[in-house]
């Protein structure tokens, strides 16, 4: 049920979000001159995927886990795009394809080994990743790994569609601040 949920989301939210996604695309090629950003990260049962989302730091930026980015590498646009959580957007697409949720555990990078291996001894990877989740709402990221995979491990045991639609609207209302990076 939740997948036909994500399905049906993600193209209405691809389709009738078009217009804010063509202008953002456009403001990023005057911010960056490249406003699509691509990364492979850990997907269900640890296989790869490539997640899309609008860039919010320069282009030259190292790739690496945002809380361990600087804040200069942030663009004035990448600093709105990340508070009004817009840059999340085309990752409807990757929910589109099925390689993500809309609810689920964030996807790590590959090099975030204490991520990976506290997710796994959580058995985090057998759902599909997801936008949002309990931790996002509860501001919990990446920078404390055995936490963030414990949160998601109780995600996971707790899911319903109750619990989709609260960690959607939560998102939506602003509730969670997104990833956080250093200063």
């Amino acid at each position: 049920m939740i997948r036909l949920l994500d399905f049906i989301f993600s193209l209405l939210g691809l389709l009738v979000g078009f217009p804010v996604l063509l202008v953002l695309f456009v403001i990023g090629l005057f911010d960056t001159g490249s406003p699509v950003f691509r990364q492979e990260r850990v997907g269900r049962n640890k296989r790869a995927f490539t997640l899309v989302k609008f860039r919010t730091m320069s282009k030259d930026t190292v790739s690496v886990a945002s809380h361990l980015a600087s804040t200069a590498s942030i663009t004035r646009f990448g600093h709105f795009l990340r508070r009004t959580k817009l840059d999340e957007l085309p990752q409807l697409w990757n929910v589109l394809k099925g390689e993500m949720s809309l609810v689920g555990p964030r996807p790590g990078l590959f090099n975030q080994e204490e991520l990976t291996q506290a997710r796994e001894q959580h058995g985090v990877f057998k759902v599909r990743p997801g936008i949002t989740g309990l931790a996002q709402v509860n501001e919990i990221d990446m920078s404390t790994p055995e936490k963030l995979a414990q949160v998601d491990a109780e995600m996971i045991r707790t899911m319903n569609l109750k619990n989709y639609f609260k960690y959607i609207l939560m998102t939506v209302s602003g509730k969670g601040s997104g990833d956080r990076v250093r200063k």
